[in-house]
């Protein structure tokens, strides 16, 4: 405001002088002085209130107060009985509108907003801190019998060693195992897959059929007996369970087949020729591959006594040539992946894993240009051409195998 100077005898003296009138609106310096205009107040006026919009201004925050930031609001003070920011004839200054009935402080209010939404990022942190482990957690909290699996977008090797051969062996070799299988025929070598803490494997059908007797031999070396749980000859899978199962197992995870891609690196192990845990990498050569396998154990054990190889000798078929023996007249075909990985006798039934560390497929079979019919099979060995049975078959036929299998 513009301060006006008082001249002596300008302002009536007397009891009019401090009546409380309302607060006028200052004009210039330069308009004439009236003596009938009340004395100035005593304080210094309140500078214009500024708010931010949508803030409540709450009563007594204006003028009234005491000029020094004080509480005034209504019926305080010179001005008393008249709202903040307005006078009584009607002359407007800079401040808020009539105050809304208040509604909570908002800072307090917005603060208490960030609490979801904070609670959110820490799980969505948790959560992508446990990555591949998630799958296991589940099998752990759920049962022995509960199958870790994923897609094949997550990680089961540790992220140092992530796309690395070295990384994937690592992580997934103490899940593979040996099986010795006994029967009338003599015995044969073959692979499985721990899929439970409970100790169930899954296998080829070929490696166990017919047999008397089942040794399971860990990654660790340790060997367990073991039972056949159930069969599928027309999918050439099985699943057997070690009896008296040690703690602690170690689980594979079953990625999804569906997401293979051809040229996808792929890694297979196994116990080729009674090798255990032996490590052989390549790409995903084909997808779909028709492979024809026998359904009858008694084509298998005629193998067996024929090769003396001490591997699985399980004939099949494949681009209209049979390999490893005579598949006879009861067959089965089932759609296969075809890598370039190296198999050879004894890998049936391992794994075949992409570069997370994820099982994508049971490996089955392998080409040899000296394993046709006519040659003997002991002299069998990879020249890149292996199938393996994608694992979203073996999913899918896991509560039948659980059940005894299409078989029994």
């Amino acid at each position: 405001m513009t301060e006006s100077f008082r001249r002596s005898g300008e302002y009536p003296q007397g009891d009019d002088h401090g009546s409380a009138y309302p607060q006028q609106q200052s004009h210039p310096s330069s308009s004439p002085v009236n003596p009938e205009w009340p004395p100035p107040p005593a304080y210094h006026p309140a500078p214009p209130l500024h708010v931010e919009p949508g803030t409540t201004v709450p009563p007594g925050s204006g003028h009234g107060g005491d000029g020094n930031g004080g509480d005034g609001g209504y019926g305080a003070g010179p001005y008393a009985g008249q709202p903040d920011g307005s006078d009584a004839t009607g002359s407007t200054a800079a401040f808020a509108a009539p105050p809304a009935p208040p509604q909570g402080p908002a800072p307090t209010r917005q603060r208490r907003a960030k609490g979801p939404f904070a609670l959110l990022a820490a799980v969505a942190i948790v959560a992508a801190a446990i990555g591949g482990g998630t799958a296991y957690g589940i099998q752990e909290l759920t049962g022995n019998d509960t199958v870790a699996s994923s897609s094949t977008s997550t990680s089961v090797v540790p992220t140092s060693q992530k796309g690395t051969v070295s990384g994937v062996a690592k992580a997934v070799s103490p899940s593979i195992v040996e099986i010795s299988a006994t029967s009338n025929a003599g015995s044969s070598t073959g692979s499985g897959v721990i899929i439970t803490t409970g100790g169930e494997i899954i296998t080829n059908n070929h490696v166990v059929s017919g047999a008397s007797a089942i040794k399971v031999r860990l990654n660790n070396g340790k060997s367990y007996t073991a039972s056949v749980v159930g069969t599928d000859s027309k999918k050439d899978l099985a699943l057997i369970k070690l009896e008296n199962a040690p703690s602690g197992l170690k689980t594979a995870t079953l990625g999804d087949s569906d997401g293979v891609q051809v040229g996808d690196q792929v890694v297979a192990i196994g116990s080729p020729e009674g090798l255990t845990g032996t490590v052989t990498s390549g790409i995903v050569s084909a997808l779909d591959r028709d492979v024809t396998v026998s359904t009858d154990e008694s084509q298998g054990q005629q193998q067996q006594q024929g090769g003396g190889s001490g591997s699985e000798q399980w004939p099949f078929e494949f681009g209209g040539r049979q390999f490893n023996g005579d598949t006879g007249s009861s067959t089965t075909t089932y759609k296969a992946l075809q890598t370039d990985a190296s198999l050879n006798p004894g890998n049936s039934g391992g794994a075949l894993i992409d570069m997370n560390g994820n099982i994508v497929g049971i490996n089955s079979a392998m080409y040899s240009a000296a394993s046709d019919s006519s040659s003997s099979s002991s002299s069998a060995g990879s020249v890149g051409l292996g199938f393996a049975i994608p694992v979203n078959t073996v999913k899918s036929d896991l509560a039948s195998l659980r059940a005894g299998g299409s078989d029994s």
